[in-house]
């Protein structure tokens, strides 16, 4: 694709979609930086997200949304519980065999997801996009959860959505998500100092004790 016309479907793209892609990128920046006002701002992107995607007749990524509107207010919930001594965010590792599991979960369920939607819908591009909707409830799941993993899963469903929105012509979200797939790799290192650090730290009350 040229990139005048790039440009005309980035500038040309809706304002719902502008304004969820801009939410997007500010919750990701605050989850990066653990601060818990990231499920507010999360709350009005997935919202917004679901009138864009049903629009697309990306239905995965619909009810995906649609999902994530109730597990903005239970990652809110548990952040709020997981506050370390110095008020930080407490991160928590994944044993190797439970990541192995969600792996897992996240491939066969979009097999299975896709099946269906390309069987009994009309969804443009079903596997791609549900391996995307599977794959992103894993990753939301395990980010509720404090675990270290989960900018692993998000990795992945960026590398997928990337080419899914480009060829949809959601120019507004792809560059959205390219950017998303800098964070996420940002937000692994990030975190996993934090894991570290707090992990000497636990060291050292314990020779203290």
């Amino acid at each position: 694709m040229e990139i005048q016309s790039f440009l005309v479907g980035f500038f040309g793209g809706s304002a719902i979609e502008i304004i969820a892609s801009l939410a997007g990128f500010i919750c990701v920046f605050l989850i990066i930086r653990r601060n818990i006002w990231c499920w507010p701002v999360g709350l009005v992107q997935v919202a917004l997200y679901m009138i864009v995607f049903y629009d697309a007749k990306l239905y995965s990524d619909f009810i995906l949304h649609g999902i994530y509107v109730v597990m903005q207010f239970y990652g809110w919930w548990y952040w709020l519980q997981g506050r370390g001594r110095d008020d930080d965010l407490v991160v928590l590792p994944t044993p190797p065999t439970m990541t192995l599991l969600w792996v897992a979960v996240a491939v066969i369920g979009s097999f299975a997801l896709g099946y269906v939607m390309s069987t009994y819908t009309d969804a443009s591009l079903p596997y791609p996009d549900a391996f995307t909707t599977v794959a992103s409830l894993v990753a939301q799941w395990l980010l509720s959860r404090r675990q270290l993993i989960n900018w692993g899963f998000w990795i992945a469903v960026d590398i997928v959505a990337i080419g899914v929105y480009w060829q949809k012509g959601l120019y507004p979200t792809t560059v959205l998500y390219a950017t998303f797939l800098v964070m996420a790799s940002a937000g692994l290192l990030v975190w996993l100092r934090r894991y570290q650090t707090q992990t000497l730290e636990i060291k050292a009350d314990y020779a203290k004790a």
